[in-house]
């Protein structure tokens, strides 16, 4: 998916400076659900276009809101394709400083308008997308892309080649199409929690206050959550909004760091210099296990060849020292199947992985990692279900938190499976929390840490 960004300021070029990004480099950035690039096609002192274009994942890309009646719908879908929260995502990641408006080297030009023309050659369209960008100042242009050019008689798709034209500030250019792309499109690849009002407020700043589609747009960017819905118009209503607040707070330390770490922080304790990540999928985990030298061998397994490649990237082993290549190996496997390439490590960590196996297919799992694997040490976490009642709309629309969850155990549940594993294996198994625990419901995540 592509969006571009042209200017005719003069000198046009001063567009490298407000985005950060320099017009002779090609920078490409790990994103979530793909890889972001920024280019430029044309660069002169006349005319100046940079290009964001992202190449995404379709099995981590599907829309959150769509039904699971199609099976393949993970492999199957637009979203490699059609501009959407993905790219609104990539945005936040890679234009982060021209969001906020920051410039250090041209901050006059980043606080005053520009002639702007924004460009996405195809975006899936729900509604009129001039009735959302004209009343921000913008002439519009929304071409219909054919279903078929050989076959004009069947009509228009969903999607529209949309062409923006204005004279703006960069910054609030960006947060406009950062806020409307999702809105267009009406679907998210996440799940949508509380934080997403603050990052609408924070972005909608200025403009979203006075919009005369300001409830769809609140609406459909929080996935129809009615709670946050109301939330978000209140404040609205009200006038707070990051201007009326001050700095906003600093963010809380995600469920993911928090989980990383806690991970982390077993393997070290259990002295483990060997390690394996099974189902490792992109990689996350692995870019902390190979910052930490007490780490001397790292493997990274999944089933996925898409998700590896992503991990490729993401650790940008081709462009590590030799020295630390050395250190990690990535490998294609199916955690299912005995694998004697995963025999002889000191721990092995099975992270948010359970939950994506069928309950039939547990058994041949365990039997793998604990029986044939036999690591000395096995990290183990995975959702507690419980917490959901904590997520607003989670339990009301009857959704797991994520897509390709094929259960959600509760502590008890995962308390059972746990002592049945370690006394089949001969493990001992303690279980603690990961986030803030709840007097009610515990924490959002359980760990389970397994010892021979």
């Amino acid at each position: 998916m592509l969006l571009t960004i042209t200017t005719t300021h003069h000198p046009a070029t001063d567009l490298g400076y407000l985005l950060v990004k320099h017009p002779d480099r090609l920078q490409s950035f790990e994103v979530s659900g793909g890889t972001a690039h920024v280019f430029y096609p044309e660069a002169t002192e006349d005319r100046c276009t940079a290009a964001l274009l992202l190449e995404a994942d379709p099995a981590a890309a599907r829309p959150s809101r769509q039904p699971d009646t199609f099976t393949l719908r993970q492999h199957v879908n637009d979203r490699p394709y059609a501009a959407s929260s993905l790219l609104a995502a990539a945005m936040g990641r890679v234009l982060r400083t021209a969001l906020r408006g920051d410039s250090r080297d041209r901050p006059e030009l980043a606080a005053g308008p520009i002639p702007l023309e924004l460009r996405i050659p195809a975006l899936r369209c729900k509604g009129d997308a001039a009735a959302f960008f004209e009343p921000l100042g913008w002439a519009v242009e929304a071409t219909p892309v054919p279903l078929d050019t050989a076959h004009p008689e069947w009509g228009a798709s969903r999607y529209v080649d949309l062409t923006l034209r204005g004279t703006l500030r960069l910054a609030d250019a960006l947060n406009h199409v950062y806020v409307l792309l999702p809105v267009l499109d009406d679907a998210k690849h996440y799940w949508v929690s509380s934080d997403e009002v603050e990052k609408l407020l924070r972005a909608g700043t200025g403009w979203l206050a006075e919009h005369p589609a300001k409830a769809v747009i609140a609406r459909r960017y929080l996935a129809h959550r009615t709670s946050l819905t109301n939330e978000a118009l209140s404040r609205l209503s009200d006038g707070v909004d990051t201007d009326s607040v001050g700095e906003p707070p600093p963010r809380p330390e995600s469920l993911a760091s928090l989980r990383r770490a806690a991970v982390v922080r077993q393997l070290t304790e259990a002295g483990a210099s060997r390690v394996l990540d099974l189902g490792c999928g992109p990689g996350a985990l692995l870019g902390e296990l190979i910052r930490d030298r007490r780490f001397t061998e790292i493997v990274g397994a999944d089933v996925s060849t898409v998700s590896l490649d992503m991990a490729a990237r993401r650790l940008r082993l081709d462009r590590l020292p030799e020295r630390q290549q050395a250190r990690i190996r990535l490998l294609q496997t199916a955690l299912t199947y005995r694998d004697d390439r995963l025999r002889g490590f000191d721990a092995a960590v099975l992270m948010e992985v359970i939950e994506h196996v069928d309950p039939p297919r547990l058994p041949a799992l365990a039997a793998s990692v604990f029986g044939h694997a036999a690591p000395a040490t096995v990290v183990v976490t995975t959702p507690n279900v419980e917490y959901n009642v904590r997520y607003p709309g989670l339990l009301e629309h009857g959704r797991l938190r994520h897509h390709d969850h094929r259960f959600e155990w509760d502590r008890a549940q995962f308390g059972a499976w746990c002592d049945e594993v370690a006394a089949r294996y001969g493990y001992t198994v303690t279980r603690h929390g990961i986030g803030e625990e709840d007097p009610s419901v515990g924490a959002s995540t359980q760990m389970a840490v397994f010892k021979q």
